[in-house]
């Protein structure tokens, strides 16, 4: 089928195939992922759970964030999280392993069906929790804009110039520079979440040396980054936009020195849409940044 005119694609879809008869009739010509319960074309589910065709077969699916488990009578055939599905062609051919919602449907495929006790239960979303750990304060409290500020637009975004405005001009320059950030800034659902389309945003006082922990999610061909004392910049962005992606978010983008190479020593972002997380020691002139749990630079 073309991409972007199939469901299995643009959507995710779960195989639903005849039952013992037609797995061993064409075990030959399927391929893993085509066999029932599988994630199709994307995830392999196990075999041996059909009943013989015409009886009923009585199926549970759990999706909560990035993990599908099928249960096909009683039996565990699928279970997998999204985010280890890395091969670049199958993330380009199945853009649909980046929604996190959609319509429940079932497929129209020439063939007769029978459906029955078809049951949903919803699980509350994930609340995002801004509450630090032990010997850690919080920098964003999940509610509003407190502690940031945005940043001046022009020269005045250099510290040393800012510092040498009047107070006056200083005051102006950031009034202006903070209604850019509420109009592009926002608090949703308890996340900082920003339109692409304003400019930075900063913190309201200096930092030196410190253990820097945040959870960050991109989305499709996002691009993004944190910079540490003004410099460096971590970057951020999404590893299937490109061959300069692929290497993984975390790199020092803007260090211009060889000996101290800009690119992380391994990847380990998880698909894009979903939470990331970051741990950054900034000691003096060195940085060392963990992407969810693994050393990157």
């Amino acid at each position: 089928p073309m991409i972007g005119s199939s469901l299995a694609y643009v959507g995710n879809e779960l195989q639903i195939l005849d039952g013992v008869g037609y797995e061993q009739a064409h075990n030959a010509t399927l391929r893993p992922s085509q066999f029932h319960g599988s994630l199709y074309g994307v995830a392999p589910a196990k075999r041996g759970a059909l009943k013989p065709n015409g009886q009923w077969n009585h199926q549970e699916v759990i999706v909560i964030g990035r993990t599908v488990k099928v249960v096909l009578n009683r039996k565990t055939i699928l279970d997998i999280d999204i985010n280890d599905i890395n091969d670049p062609k199958t993330l380009q051919r199945h853009p649909g392993l980046l929604r996190d919602r959609g319509h429940i449907g079932f497929l129209g495929h020439n063939d007769y069906l029978e459906l029955a006790n078809i049951r949903i239960k919803e699980y509350p979303r994930a609340i995002v929790n801004n509450s630090p750990p032990p010997g850690f304060r919080a920098l964003f409290n999940g509610r509003n804009l407190n502690g940031w500020q945005g940043l001046m637009k022009g020269p005045n975004n250099n510290p040393l110039k800012r510092a040498a405005l009047a107070t006056a001009q200083r005051h102006a320059a950031q009034a202006a520079a903070d209604a850019n950030m509420t109009a592009h800034w926002k608090v949703i659902d308890g996340a900082l979440a920003f339109d692409g389309k304003g400019r930075s945003l900063q913190t309201d006082r200096d930092y030196r040396d410190y253990e820097f922990l945040v959870d960050w999610k991109i989305l499709d061909k996002g691009d993004s980054g944190i910079y540490l004392r003004g410099t460096p910049q971590v970057q951020i962005w999404d590893t299937r936009d490109g061959e300069r992606n692929a290497v993984g978010s975390g790199g020092l983008f803007n260090n211009k020195d060889p000996k101290n190479p800009s690119v992380p020593i391994e990847k380990a972002d998880h698909l894009a849409g979903s939470w990331n997380s970051f741990r950054i020691l900034m000691i003096q002139d060195k940085v060392h940044v963990f992407l969810n749990g693994k050393l990157v630079v």
